[in-house]
């Protein structure tokens, strides 16, 4: 029975090419947006190599002092994390680095443009990175202000071509440092483990850092588990109540408010722009969600039209077909079955062009170092939705056929 209904679902698809286009064409471009979107969308929050823990990882990424006349909005500063941070419970590990900031360096005449991000030790063990060449450097390292460093694949072309770079020194924002690894590239959009070269804090030409409580650092918490989360930031809000805010760089702050986020909720802040005390990762997801299904209404109502349109002019083709038999279900199973194969066909468009698109950005360079690719499970959900949409827009036009008398769609009365 199936096997006839896709036999004729393709005759109907091929009678009117105009019709099918059309909703080809609306199922194909919705997918294709869809899966598109997505698929930067897990580009850029998801856990995937080097942050390949996030499912466990705290981090404080956002601190906002407020006074009467007042408020700053800035990263924490080195003193707050390294009060605060330190022997959390529940915590396996913590690490603290600086956001990567521009630097030159001079090559032969050459100027090369660079981003640098001072780490301690422990960043090489919560970030899991491709080593194409050597190690990263230790805990001592930093601790002894070792001017070593650890490079990406980019900044090896750049000082060292084809050649290996460990044991050579290259120099950087005016210092010289040892390369001791070689890192595959990381996308920019990905904050935590972005940089072209990594050194240890202690190396820092000044360390006025060390007293300031707002500025341009990270700290990231390795949780046991996620249940260890609520321990950990309720802990973690305990030590900053502790702080005298008078010791702030900032006179007249009467709150400080810093809070253990995961990456989600921290992308949702910065879209959203809610306040860090209520932001919560469902947020964003909730409104990815409702944007993706309005976006997905518009196609469906018009394939509903499209469908009922269709229906009419095959009024004396349902009409011959109830005289001879044919009932209500195998009406309606025959019309969305049609639906389905056209949403399958209008898929497989989608999957073809999406990925077509992603090729382009990864090879034009929109982000540097992204390598954007299609994702079979968003896809797989994308079409999923479709599939959903494709049955239900089909399945009141099918219904309303189904009902027809046969004298009547044979006069060609209309639903």
């Amino acid at each position: 029975m199936l096997r006839n209904y896709i036999k004729m679902s393709l005759k109907v698809l091929r009678r009117r090419p105009f019709f099918t286009f059309i909703s080809l064409f609306a199922i194909g471009f919705t997918l294709t947006v869809l899966t598109t979107s997505a698929a930067l969308i897990d580009h850029t929050l998801a856990p995937m190599p080097p942050e390949t823990m996030l499912d466990r990882t705290l981090g404080i990424y956002y601190a906002s002092a407020k006074g009467e006349t007042i408020r700053v909005n800035s990263h924490p500063g080195y003193k707050l994390l390294d009060r605060c941070l330190y022997d959390l419970p529940g915590a396996e590990m913590v690490t603290v680095f600086s956001s990567a900031s521009p630097v030159n360096s001079f090559l032969d005449g050459r100027k090369i443009e660079s981003h640098l991000k001072r780490t301690d030790g422990t960043y090489w063990q919560v970030m899991h990175f491709d080593f194409l060449e050597g190690h990263p450097y230790a805990e001592d390292d930093d601790r002894n202000a070792n001017f070593v460093a650890v490079i990406n694949a980019r900044t090896r072309r750049e000082f060292f071509g084809n050649a290996a770079a460990v044991g050579k020194t290259i120099e950087a924002d005016g210092q010289h440092f040892r390369v001791t690894g070689v890192v595959a590239d990381v996308p920019s959009y990905r904050d935590n483990p972005f940089a072209d070269i990594w050194v240890p804090l202690g190396t820092a030409k000044n360390h006025n850092y060390r007293s300031e409580y707002l500025g341009g650092f990270t700290g990231l918490i390795l949780a046991k588990n996620q249940s260890a989360f609520p321990d950990i930031r309720r802990e973690f809000q305990t030590r900053i109540s502790q702080i005298d805010l008078a010791d702030l760089e900032v006179p007249g702050i009467a709150v400080l408010s810093v809070r253990p986020e995961t990456y989600a909720e921290a992308a949702s802040r910065r879209i959203l722009g809610t306040p860090i005390e209520t932001t919560r990762s469902g947020y964003l997801i909730a409104l990815f969600a409702g944007l993706m299904v309005l976006f997905m209404l518009l196609p469906t109502i018009s394939l509903i039209n499209i469908n009922v349109s269709r229906i009419l002019e095959r009024a004396s083709e349902i009409g011959v077909r109830k005289a001879f038999g044919a009932s209500k279900f195998t009406l309606v199973a025959q019309f969305v079955t049609e639906n389905v194969i056209l949403t399958l066909l209008g898929g497989t468009l989608a999957f073809i062009a999406s990925w077509g698109i992603l090729a382009i950005f990864t090879h034009v360079g929109v982000v540097p170092y992204a390598q954007f690719s299609p994702n079979l499970r968003i896809f797989a959900a994308a079409l999923a939705l479709a599939l959903f949409f494709g049955v239900f827009s089909g399945v009141y036009p099918a219904w309303k056929m189904s009902r027809m008398h046969p004298v009547d769609a044979l006069r060609g009365t209309t639903l």
